[in-house]
């Protein structure tokens, strides 16, 4: 499952309060230690394209829209 789904389901079960305990026991997914998801975006929260350079911990898309508020310049 991905992501979103695992919310999707939690607010699916909170009537049935026994259900959604078995499901977290079973499905809920671990803490990431190390690899691609663990770095996320620190305003979308998009784990792909991370620019972690000088402590941005942004995404590229987030970078490029907040750049110029950040102090980059863009060179020709």
């Amino acid at each position: 499952m991905t992501y979103s789904s695992h919310t999707k389901v939690f607010k699916q079960l909170e009537k049935k309060p026994a259900k959604l305990q078995k499901f977290i026991k079973h499905n809920a997914p671990k803490k990431r230690m190390f690899g691609r998801n663990v770095k996320r975006c620190g305003i979308c929260d998009r784990s792909g394209a991370h620019l972690s350079k000088y402590g941005l911990n942004l995404c590229r898309q987030c970078f490029r829209e907040n750049a110029k508020k950040l102090g980059f310049r863009k060179y020709n």
